[in-house]
Protein backbone atom coordinates (compact mmCIF):
# COMPACT_ATOMS: atom_id res chain seq x y z
CA UNK A 1 0.00 0.00 0.00
CA UNK A 2 0.93 3.50 -0.93
CA UNK A 3 2.40 5.99 2.16
CA UNK A 4 -0.01 8.43 2.14
CA UNK A 5 2.29 11.81 1.73
CA UNK A 6 0.47 15.12 3.05
CA UNK A 7 1.66 18.33 1.77
CA UNK A 8 0.29 21.32 3.51
CA UNK A 9 0.36 24.64 1.94
CA UNK A 10 -0.57 27.86 3.24
CA UNK A 11 0.52 30.41 0.64
CA UNK A 12 1.70 31.41 -2.88
CA UNK A 13 5.34 31.87 -2.10
CA UNK A 14 5.12 28.68 -0.19
CA UNK A 15 3.10 26.58 -2.80
CA UNK A 16 5.82 27.51 -5.21
CA UNK A 17 8.72 25.79 -3.41
CA UNK A 18 6.37 22.86 -2.48
CA UNK A 19 5.34 22.83 -6.79
CA UNK A 20 7.97 19.85 -7.51
CA UNK A 21 7.74 18.16 -4.84
CA UNK A 22 4.32 17.56 -4.81
CA UNK A 23 4.37 16.36 -8.92
CA UNK A 24 7.42 13.97 -7.38
CA UNK A 25 5.31 12.27 -4.82
CA UNK A 26 2.17 12.34 -7.60
CA UNK A 27 3.86 10.68 -10.06
CA UNK A 28 5.58 8.20 -7.88
CA UNK A 29 4.25 4.51 -7.44
CA UNK A 30 5.25 3.86 -3.80
CA UNK A 31 3.53 7.21 -2.43
CA UNK A 32 -0.07 8.72 -2.51
CA UNK A 33 -0.02 13.01 -2.12
CA UNK A 34 -2.69 14.20 -0.05
CA UNK A 35 -2.79 18.04 -0.37
CA UNK A 36 -4.14 20.60 2.37
CA UNK A 37 -4.97 24.23 1.37
CA UNK A 38 -4.85 26.71 4.29
CA UNK A 39 -4.55 30.51 4.90
CA UNK A 40 -4.10 33.16 2.27
CA UNK A 41 -4.57 30.45 -0.06
CA UNK A 42 -8.64 30.72 0.67
CA UNK A 43 -8.40 34.28 1.04
CA UNK A 44 -10.61 36.72 -1.66
CA UNK A 45 -7.91 39.36 -0.71
CA UNK A 46 -5.12 37.33 -1.90
CA UNK A 47 -6.69 35.95 -4.47
CA UNK A 48 -7.94 32.66 -4.02
CA UNK A 49 -4.72 31.07 -4.87
CA UNK A 50 -6.58 27.42 -4.10
CA UNK A 51 -7.51 27.56 -7.83
CA UNK A 52 -3.97 27.85 -9.12
CA UNK A 53 -2.90 24.51 -7.30
CA UNK A 54 -6.07 22.86 -8.76
CA UNK A 55 -5.26 24.49 -12.33
CA UNK A 56 -1.47 23.40 -12.05
CA UNK A 57 -3.34 19.38 -11.70
CA UNK A 58 -3.75 18.59 -8.08
CA UNK A 59 -6.63 17.26 -5.88
CA UNK A 60 -6.71 19.76 -2.84
CA UNK A 61 -8.56 16.86 -0.15
CA UNK A 62 -8.80 19.33 2.47
CA UNK A 63 -9.04 23.02 2.87
CA UNK A 64 -8.04 24.32 6.64
CA UNK A 65 -10.12 28.12 6.90
CA UNK A 66 -8.17 29.67 9.56
CA UNK A 67 -7.49 33.31 8.42
CA UNK A 68 -9.33 36.08 9.95
CA UNK A 69 -9.61 39.48 8.70
CA UNK A 70 -7.57 41.44 11.22
CA UNK A 71 -3.67 41.67 10.74
CA UNK A 72 -3.56 42.78 14.15
CA UNK A 73 -1.63 40.64 16.67
CA UNK A 74 -4.63 39.43 18.36
CA UNK A 75 -5.94 38.48 15.09
CA UNK A 76 -2.83 36.49 14.63
CA UNK A 77 -3.09 34.75 17.41
CA UNK A 78 -6.62 33.88 16.87
CA UNK A 79 -5.70 32.70 13.19
CA UNK A 80 -3.56 30.12 14.87
CA UNK A 81 -5.98 29.01 17.15
CA UNK A 82 -8.41 28.22 14.65
CA UNK A 83 -6.12 26.90 12.34
CA UNK A 84 -5.34 24.27 15.24
CA UNK A 85 -9.00 23.54 15.35
CA UNK A 86 -9.39 23.09 11.70
CA UNK A 87 -5.94 20.76 11.19
CA UNK A 88 -7.00 18.48 14.08
CA UNK A 89 -10.42 17.15 12.00
CA UNK A 90 -8.65 17.37 8.79
CA UNK A 91 -5.39 14.86 10.27
CA UNK A 92 -8.08 13.15 11.59
CA UNK A 93 -9.89 12.36 8.06
CA UNK A 94 -6.87 12.19 5.96
CA UNK A 95 -4.79 10.07 8.74
CA UNK A 96 -1.34 10.68 6.76
CA UNK A 97 1.28 8.87 7.09
CA UNK A 98 4.29 12.03 7.12
CA UNK A 99 2.95 15.20 7.08
CA UNK A 100 5.59 17.39 4.80
CA UNK A 101 5.42 21.27 6.03
CA UNK A 102 7.85 24.11 4.52
CA UNK A 103 9.25 26.95 6.50
CA UNK A 104 7.82 29.17 9.54
CA UNK A 105 4.70 30.32 8.61
CA UNK A 106 2.01 31.02 11.47
CA UNK A 107 -0.24 28.87 9.51
CA UNK A 108 1.95 25.60 9.56
CA UNK A 109 2.66 26.27 13.15
CA UNK A 110 -0.99 25.43 13.66
CA UNK A 111 -0.93 22.47 11.41
CA UNK A 112 2.18 21.11 13.29
CA UNK A 113 0.91 21.40 16.75
CA UNK A 114 -2.04 19.30 15.52
CA UNK A 115 0.19 16.42 13.85
CA UNK A 116 2.18 16.24 17.16
CA UNK A 117 -0.41 15.00 19.58
CA UNK A 118 -2.33 13.23 16.58
CA UNK A 119 0.91 11.13 16.46
CA UNK A 120 1.57 12.05 12.83
CA UNK A 121 5.12 12.12 11.94
CA UNK A 122 6.06 15.74 10.67
CA UNK A 123 8.74 15.82 7.54
CA UNK A 124 10.18 19.76 8.00
CA UNK A 125 11.77 21.46 5.03
CA UNK A 126 13.93 25.06 5.78
CA UNK A 127 14.64 24.27 9.05
CA UNK A 128 17.87 25.58 10.85
CA UNK A 129 17.92 28.99 9.37
CA UNK A 130 17.90 32.43 11.47
CA UNK A 131 16.14 35.26 10.78
CA UNK A 132 16.42 37.83 13.47
CA UNK A 133 14.16 40.18 12.79
CA UNK A 134 10.79 38.49 12.56
CA UNK A 135 8.81 35.81 14.99
CA UNK A 136 8.89 33.43 12.32
CA UNK A 137 12.46 32.33 13.63
CA UNK A 138 10.95 30.83 17.00
CA UNK A 139 8.41 29.51 14.61
CA UNK A 140 10.79 28.35 12.75
CA UNK A 141 12.87 26.20 15.48
CA UNK A 142 9.33 24.78 17.26
CA UNK A 143 8.37 23.14 13.89
CA UNK A 144 11.94 21.69 13.94
CA UNK A 145 11.51 20.22 17.50
CA UNK A 146 8.05 18.73 16.70
CA UNK A 147 9.39 17.42 13.36
CA UNK A 148 10.87 13.95 12.94
CA UNK A 149 12.54 14.47 9.13
CA UNK A 150 14.48 17.46 8.70
CA UNK A 151 15.09 18.87 4.81
CA UNK A 152 17.48 21.60 5.27
CA UNK A 153 18.85 23.66 2.55
CA UNK A 154 22.70 23.85 3.40
CA UNK A 155 25.29 22.75 5.55
CA UNK A 156 25.31 25.50 7.85
CA UNK A 157 21.31 24.79 8.67
CA UNK A 158 22.32 21.34 9.05
CA UNK A 159 24.55 21.83 11.86
CA UNK A 160 21.90 23.81 14.04
CA UNK A 161 19.45 21.56 13.65
CA UNK A 162 22.01 18.84 15.72
CA UNK A 163 22.41 21.75 18.13
CA UNK A 164 18.99 21.68 18.76
CA UNK A 165 19.73 17.69 19.70
CA UNK A 166 17.74 16.32 16.63
CA UNK A 167 19.71 13.07 15.57
CA UNK A 168 21.99 13.22 12.50
CA UNK A 169 20.30 10.38 10.73
CA UNK A 170 17.16 12.23 10.32
CA UNK A 171 19.12 15.72 8.79
CA UNK A 172 19.49 15.77 5.12
CA UNK A 173 20.92 18.55 3.11
CA UNK A 174 18.87 18.69 -0.09
CA UNK A 175 18.91 21.81 -0.92
CA UNK A 176 16.37 24.65 -1.31
CA UNK A 177 13.14 23.20 -3.34
CA UNK A 178 13.01 27.16 -4.96
CA UNK A 179 15.66 26.54 -7.13
CA UNK A 180 13.88 23.73 -8.58
CA UNK A 181 11.54 26.02 -10.12
CA UNK A 182 14.20 27.86 -11.56
CA UNK A 183 16.39 24.66 -13.23
CA UNK A 184 12.77 23.53 -15.20
CA UNK A 185 10.69 26.15 -15.78
CA UNK A 186 10.75 27.77 -19.03
CA UNK A 187 11.09 31.51 -17.77
CA UNK A 188 9.18 33.71 -19.97
CA UNK A 189 11.00 36.41 -22.65
CA UNK A 190 11.05 39.71 -22.40
CA UNK A 191 7.79 40.60 -24.77
CA UNK A 192 5.51 38.11 -23.17
CA UNK A 193 6.68 39.11 -19.69
CA UNK A 194 4.94 42.13 -20.20
CA UNK A 195 1.99 40.76 -21.84
CA UNK A 196 1.61 38.79 -18.89
CA UNK A 197 1.68 41.92 -16.15
CA UNK A 198 0.31 44.57 -18.66
CA UNK A 199 2.81 46.78 -17.45
CA UNK A 200 6.17 48.02 -19.82
CA UNK A 201 9.40 47.33 -19.00
CA UNK A 202 11.85 50.39 -18.75
CA UNK A 203 15.62 50.44 -19.16
CA UNK A 204 16.34 49.47 -15.79
CA UNK A 205 13.68 47.20 -13.37
CA UNK A 206 13.75 46.33 -9.91
CA UNK A 207 11.60 43.71 -8.42
CA UNK A 208 10.17 44.81 -4.93
CA UNK A 209 8.89 42.70 -2.16
CA UNK A 210 8.82 43.64 1.63
CA UNK A 211 7.07 42.29 4.06
CA UNK A 212 5.83 43.37 8.15
CA UNK A 213 9.53 43.00 10.25
CA UNK A 214 7.33 41.11 13.00
CA UNK A 215 9.78 41.67 15.97
CA UNK A 216 11.46 45.57 15.05
CA UNK A 217 10.55 48.30 17.62
CA UNK A 218 9.87 50.71 14.26
CA UNK A 219 6.79 49.98 12.57
CA UNK A 220 7.05 48.17 9.58
CA UNK A 221 4.77 50.81 7.50
CA UNK A 222 7.20 53.42 8.66
CA UNK A 223 10.15 51.38 7.15
CA UNK A 224 8.46 51.04 4.19
CA UNK A 225 7.97 54.62 3.78
CA UNK A 226 11.59 54.80 3.30
CA UNK A 227 11.80 52.07 0.95
CA UNK A 228 8.96 53.73 -1.57
CA UNK A 229 10.99 57.67 -0.73
CA UNK A 230 14.09 55.38 -2.24
CA UNK A 231 12.05 54.23 -5.38
CA UNK A 232 11.07 57.42 -6.19
CA UNK A 233 14.51 58.97 -5.60
CA UNK A 234 15.66 56.48 -8.59
CA UNK A 235 13.33 58.38 -11.13
CA UNK A 236 10.88 57.55 -13.71
CA UNK A 237 13.04 55.82 -16.05
CA UNK A 238 13.30 52.71 -13.55
CA UNK A 239 9.91 50.30 -13.67
CA UNK A 240 9.21 49.09 -10.14
CA UNK A 241 7.04 45.73 -10.00
CA UNK A 242 5.64 44.86 -6.38
CA UNK A 243 4.60 41.69 -5.01
CA UNK A 244 2.45 42.11 -2.17
CA UNK A 245 3.36 41.08 1.15
CA UNK A 246 2.04 38.06 2.70
CA UNK A 247 -0.65 37.95 5.48
CA UNK A 248 1.32 39.05 8.80
CA UNK A 249 0.95 41.52 11.22
CA UNK A 250 0.91 44.71 9.66
CA UNK A 251 0.64 43.47 6.63
CA UNK A 252 -3.04 45.29 5.02
CA UNK A 253 -1.00 48.88 6.36
CA UNK A 254 1.66 48.41 3.38
CA UNK A 255 -0.75 47.06 0.83
CA UNK A 256 -2.49 50.53 0.81
CA UNK A 257 1.04 51.89 0.29
CA UNK A 258 1.43 50.02 -2.40
CA UNK A 259 -1.92 50.48 -3.98
CA UNK A 260 -1.84 54.41 -3.54
CA UNK A 261 1.86 54.62 -5.01
CA UNK A 262 1.38 52.78 -7.99
CA UNK A 263 -1.61 55.47 -8.50
CA UNK A 264 0.77 58.08 -8.25
CA UNK A 265 3.68 56.70 -10.38
CA UNK A 266 2.85 55.05 -13.49
CA UNK A 267 6.78 53.39 -13.57
CA UNK A 268 5.28 51.03 -10.80
CA UNK A 269 2.74 48.65 -10.46
CA UNK A 270 1.36 46.10 -7.69
CA UNK A 271 0.23 42.30 -8.18
CA UNK A 272 -1.22 40.27 -4.97
CA UNK A 273 -0.21 36.90 -6.55
CA UNK A 274 2.36 36.77 -9.59
CA UNK A 275 2.90 32.67 -9.54
CA UNK A 276 6.41 31.04 -9.83
CA UNK A 277 6.25 31.35 -13.72
CA UNK A 278 5.74 35.42 -13.85
CA UNK A 279 7.82 36.13 -10.74
CA UNK A 280 10.85 34.15 -11.57
CA UNK A 281 10.06 35.67 -15.33
CA UNK A 282 10.05 38.79 -13.46
CA UNK A 283 13.39 38.45 -11.71
CA UNK A 284 15.18 37.20 -14.52
CA UNK A 285 14.67 40.44 -16.84
CA UNK A 286 15.02 42.43 -13.27
CA UNK A 287 18.20 44.75 -12.45
CA UNK A 288 17.65 44.16 -8.72
CA UNK A 289 15.87 42.51 -5.94
CA UNK A 290 14.66 44.53 -3.21
CA UNK A 291 13.22 44.03 0.27
CA UNK A 292 13.24 41.72 3.07
CA UNK A 293 12.16 38.47 0.96
CA UNK A 294 14.13 35.04 1.17
CA UNK A 295 13.66 34.98 -2.28
CA UNK A 296 16.33 37.18 -2.55
CA UNK A 297 18.86 35.10 -0.80
CA UNK A 298 17.57 31.86 -2.28
CA UNK A 299 16.25 32.70 -5.75
CA UNK A 300 17.69 35.66 -6.98
CA UNK A 301 21.15 34.51 -6.77
CA UNK A 302 20.83 31.69 -9.84
CA UNK A 303 19.21 34.20 -11.48
CA UNK A 304 22.40 36.22 -11.85
CA UNK A 305 20.62 39.29 -10.52
CA UNK A 306 21.94 41.37 -7.11
CA UNK A 307 19.66 41.61 -4.38
CA UNK A 308 19.01 44.84 -2.12
CA UNK A 309 18.52 43.29 1.48
CA UNK A 310 16.75 45.56 3.64
CA UNK A 311 16.86 45.49 7.52
CA UNK A 312 17.25 42.81 9.64
CA UNK A 313 14.63 40.24 8.63
CA UNK A 314 16.87 37.93 6.88
CA UNK A 315 19.76 38.80 9.43
CA UNK A 316 21.98 35.29 10.26
CA UNK A 317 20.49 33.49 6.89
CA UNK A 318 23.50 32.41 4.64
CA UNK A 319 24.07 35.07 2.35
CA UNK A 320 25.89 34.71 -1.01
CA UNK A 321 28.24 37.56 -2.69
CA UNK A 322 24.80 39.40 -4.72
CA UNK A 323 23.32 40.28 -1.24
CA UNK A 324 24.35 43.73 -0.25
CA UNK A 325 22.81 45.03 2.92
CA UNK A 326 21.39 47.95 4.05
CA UNK A 327 19.38 49.60 6.96
CA UNK A 328 15.94 51.05 6.18
CA UNK A 329 16.91 54.40 5.68
CA UNK A 330 16.09 55.69 2.65
CA UNK A 331 19.33 57.40 1.30
CA UNK A 332 21.23 53.74 2.31
CA UNK A 333 18.70 52.25 0.71
CA UNK A 334 19.13 54.49 -2.28
CA UNK A 335 22.87 54.16 -2.40
CA UNK A 336 22.62 50.42 -2.27
CA UNK A 337 20.51 49.99 -5.17
CA UNK A 338 21.97 52.41 -7.41
CA UNK A 339 25.29 50.18 -6.40
CA UNK A 340 23.13 47.06 -6.86
CA UNK A 341 22.66 48.20 -11.00
CA UNK A 342 26.96 48.32 -11.07
CA UNK A 343 27.43 44.65 -9.50
CA UNK A 344 28.49 41.57 -11.62
CA UNK A 345 26.54 38.54 -10.39
CA UNK A 346 27.63 36.33 -13.51
CA UNK A 347 29.74 34.12 -11.51
CA UNK A 348 27.60 33.86 -8.12
CA UNK A 349 27.93 30.80 -6.29
CA UNK A 350 24.71 30.02 -4.69
CA UNK A 351 24.75 28.51 -1.66
CA UNK A 352 21.48 26.66 -1.25
CA UNK A 353 22.03 23.80 -3.78
CA UNK A 354 21.48 22.38 -7.28
CA UNK A 355 17.80 22.50 -8.19
CA UNK A 356 17.31 19.13 -7.42
CA UNK A 357 16.00 19.39 -3.89
CA UNK A 358 12.31 17.95 -4.65
CA UNK A 359 13.97 14.28 -6.08
CA UNK A 360 15.79 14.10 -3.20
CA UNK A 361 13.25 14.19 -0.49
CA UNK A 362 10.89 11.89 -2.68
CA UNK A 363 14.13 9.17 -2.10
CA UNK A 364 13.97 9.90 1.66
CA UNK A 365 10.04 9.75 1.88
CA UNK A 366 9.77 6.38 0.23
CA UNK A 367 12.77 5.06 2.02
CA UNK A 368 11.03 5.34 5.29
CA UNK A 369 9.78 1.74 6.00
CA UNK A 370 7.42 2.48 9.06
CA UNK A 371 7.01 6.31 9.74
CA UNK A 372 5.30 5.21 12.89
CA UNK A 373 9.28 4.25 14.62
CA UNK A 374 10.64 7.52 13.76
CA UNK A 375 7.95 9.50 16.87
CA UNK A 376 10.25 8.41 19.62
CA UNK A 377 13.37 10.71 19.10
CA UNK A 378 16.34 10.68 21.28
CA UNK A 379 18.15 13.92 21.82
CA UNK A 380 21.71 13.98 20.18
CA UNK A 381 24.01 15.53 22.53
CA UNK A 382 26.57 17.72 20.19
CA UNK A 383 30.32 17.57 21.69
CA UNK A 384 31.14 20.39 23.66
Amino acid sequence: MAKRICVVTGSRAEYGLLYWLMKGIQEDGELQLQVVATGMHLSPEFGLTYQVIENDGFTIDAKIDMLLSSDTPVGIAKSIGLGVLGSADVLYRLHPDILVLLGDRFEILAVAQAALVARIPIAHIGGGDTTEGAFDEAIRHSITKMSQLHFVTNELSARRVLQMGEPPEHVYNVGSPGLDQITRLQLLSRDELQRELDFELRARNVVVTFHPVTLEMQPAHLQFKELLSALVALGPDVGIIFTKPNADTGGKALIRMIDEFCTRHPNAKGYTSLGQLRYLSALSHADAAVGNSSSGLYEAPSLKIPTVNIGDRQKGRLQPSSVLNCEPVAEEILQTIRASFELDCRYVINPYGDGNSSQRIVEVLKSVSDPQQLLKKHFHEVPA
